[in-house]
Order: C-alpha cells, then structure tokens, then sequence
C-alpha cells in the first residue's frame, strides 16, 4: 500500500491504541496460568494475532466475546507440531522458553525479518535446562523439545529482554524452587518489570527482582488462589509516542487512554517532550499537546530502543543537533533502524550522522516532500508520516501499510485528528 500525506494540521482528541507489549505477555501468562483468564481491551495488530495464534496451538481455548477476550487454559498441552511467529520478535523469544514447557517435539517459525535474526540464544540457554534445541545455524526454524528443568543459570541480557521474559515465565509456570536466573548487562529494564507486573495479575510465582542482576524463585511451591484471572490491556505508550510527537509538531491533540504510572518502557517519550520544550499537559486521564518553538535535545534511548523513530520526526523539527544515545540496539530490528532512518529521513533533506552509539539529528532545517520507503518496518512507516505532517510538500510512503505489525488504525486516527491522506495499492515508478 502506498500512503500519500500532505502537511497538515491537527487538532481533536483520541483513544490511544492497545499495547502489544501488554496484550502478547498477557496471552503467554493465560496460556501458563491453568483456568480462566478474561482479557479486556484486546489488541487487534499482526502481532496480537500471531500470540493469539501461538496460545490456541499450545492447548488454549479463545472465545472473542465483545471487547474482551476469554481464555481457558491446562497449561502448555499442544495440539500442534508447529506454531508460527508471523513477524513478531517478542512472540518467538517469550514462547520459545514456553514451547520448552512440553515434552513434544515443536517446530518454531516466522516471517519477514525474524527469518534473519539471530537465536543462537537458545542454541546456548536452552540444553542448560534439559532442552533440546535444533536450530540453522543460529536462525530460525526452531525444533523444540523439553521439558524445561529450571535450573541456576547465566545469561546475557544485552541483545534484548525479551528472552529473560519467556524465560522468567517458563520458570513460574514449572514451578521453580530455589533456583536463580542471573543476567548480565540486561537491557530494556522496564520492560521487565511489565512482566513481573504480568505475572503477578495472573497469579504466576514471582521471582525475587535482585536489582535486575539476577531473579530468584523461592524454595516455596506456589498455589494460586486465584481460578479467573482479569486482566486489562494497557494503552500503547510506543504507538503513542508518534501521536504525541504529531501533536508537538502540527496541532492541538488530547490523548486518552495512557497509564502515566505505566511501567512500559516508552512511556520515557514524555521526557524528551518536556525536554525539547514541547506544550504538554500531562494529567491522570489524558496527555494535551500543542506546538511550540522547539530545541534540540539529548535522550538516551538504551532502554528504550523503539523510541528512536518517533523521536527522529520530533528532531526533525527541532532547531539545532538532537543526540540520542543507544543507537546499537537498533540492528536487529524489522529493518537496520539506525541505517534506515539515516536513508529514509535524508530523502526528506534531515541530516543524521551515526557515531558509535549515537545518533546526531540536524533539525529545523525545513523537511522536504518525496517519497520514502518502510522497509517492511511499522515504526519506520510511522515516523515517516509524522514528518510529513511539518513536510513542504507531499510525501510518498511506499509499503505503509507495515503498520498493521503493531499499529492497524494508526493512520485512521492520524486522520481523525485532521491528517491530509490518501491511499492506493499502486507502486511508485522510480
């Protein structure tokens, strides 16, 4: 699909997206978690799907019921040889450690860019538990077979938390007694405590958090008390940092649904706001923003790498060099992100020099219409159209529609709040 936008102004109010963050971890902790968990405000993106999908071919039962989603659950019993990630990156390194669960043989794939993304994780973490893993050379497809004996184990946390996440999860779920999982260099640490946070609604054993050096599961067995597990899927601080960005940089916008005690990760976009010297109203039951002269700021991104597209559109149009640090978490993304948004915004005339861990953003000197590219990536598509909206003329995204991977509606409601689009499924002649 190919998006064309023209520079627009914003203004109204909106509802902000589900949290695929919340949505998948609560799928993995139904899945676990034996009984009855009722899961509200339900996300509907590829990624949501794709873990909806995974929980049904390990045992669970999914009854779609209104706005909420009810799941039965025994536990991991699958009823299928292969379950299949689509793109998400969480969804294949949280239910890796949770296929492990079962003593059936269970192949592990997935599309787009997890087909190049290393796993060699597993290949490493996994036969220290009693599993055996097959993989090609470190990539996907994965062959499975456990049962996972949780046992005192090492790991590295510094490519990404998503894998301590199944990890943690799988230990809960066995039981673990006396055991501890220690980690070094853990990124991403917020998003860690979204699954403590998780696993502590759904009843789950929790481990002991030793300042993110190392979880310890107590010598206690664990009986939950708890026989249904409600849980609500919190609004999505990563689709909404683009929206707040939009309404720093082209209208008065209200956003609602946001937990400002929240502990996702990118919720971190507020400070980069307050700090460029963005109008924002920040108050329990929505955020206001409204344009201002704005400047050039510094952001350490190292937890929370997915902040970087979003935060590129707002230096765009901030005057001076905006610094973000964390630029190496960006390789194994949907795309090379620091590369691509290199590419991508230098089409539009922004200017971004890389160095080592830094990205250097030349803003305020005017964004230029053209046509850019997603590179199959939903946050790059993202950070593309918030731009265009200060653009000096039209810009052209060609593969927009990779938004569907975390963020289906998010050009819908870009118009809602008074974006000029149009869509087609033609391509671009270059």
């Amino acid at each position: 699909m190919i998006a064309t936008i023209q520079p627009s102004h914003l203004s109204g109010s909106i509802q902000a997206a589900a949290s695929k963050s919340s949505m998948q971890r609560a799928c993995a902790a139904a899945l676990v978690t034996k009984g009855k968990s009722v899961i509200k405000n339900p996300g509907h993106s590829n990624d949501d799907k794709a873990a909806m999908d995974i929980i049904q071919r390990l045992g669970a039962e999914i009854i779609i019921n209104n706005e909420e989603l009810i799941i039965n659950s025994e536990g991991v019993k699958p009823v299928s040889s292969e379950i299949d990630c689509g793109e998400s990156g969480l969804s294949i390194r949280m239910f890796t450690p949770l296929v492990a669960l079962s003593e059936k043989q269970i192949t592990i794939n997935g599309g787009g860019s997890l087909s190049s993304r290393p796993m060699d994780f597993f290949d490493e973490v996994l036969p220290q538990l009693n599993v055996k893993v097959q993989s090609k050379n470190g990539k996907l497809p994965l062959v499975i077979q456990g049962p996972v004996i949780p046992k005192n184990i090492t790991v590295d946390g510094s490519l990404s938390s998503q894998f301590l996440t199944g990890l943690l999860m799988a230990y809960a779920a066995s039981d673990a007694k006396d055991v501890s999982i220690t980690v070094n260099n853990l990124k991403s640490r917020p998003y860690i405590d979204l699954t403590l946070n998780v696993m502590k609604q759904f009843g789950m054993k929790v481990p002991e958090n030793k300042n993110y050096d190392s979880f310890y599961f107590d010598a206690m067995t664990h009986d939950s008390r708890l026989s249904t597990h409600p849980y609500t899927v919190e609004g999505d601080w990563s689709g909404a940092a683009f929206l707040l960005v939009a309404g720093a940089i082209a209208g008065t916008i209200t956003l609602k649904g946001l937990d400002v005690f929240s502990t996702q990760a990118d919720k971190a976009v507020l400070q980069a706001l307050i700090d460029c010297g963005a109008g924002i109203s920040i108050e329990p039951s929505h955020i206001e923003l409204r344009p201002l002269p704005l400047k050039a700021f510094h952001f350490n991104a190292t937890d929370c790498p997915d902040l970087f597209p979003p935060l590129v559109a707002l230096a765009a149009c901030c005057n001076g060099t905006t610094a973000i640090e964390g630029a190496s978490r960006l390789t194994h993304k949907e795309s090379n992100r620091a590369l691509t948004l290199q590419e991508e915004f230098g089409k539009m005339g922004i200017e971004i020099t890389l160095q080592d861990d830094l990205m250097l953003i030349n803003g305020g000197t005017g964004i230029k219409g053209t046509t850019v590219h997603s590179r199959h990536d939903h946050r790059i598509a993202m950070a593309c159209a918030v731009a265009a909206l200060r653009a000096e003329g039209e810009v052209i995204i060609e593969q927009a529609d990779a938004v569907n991977k975390s963020y289906p509606d998010f050009y819908e409601h870009l118009e809602k709040l008074g974006a000029s689009m149009k869509y087609s499924n033609e391509t671009v002649n270059h």
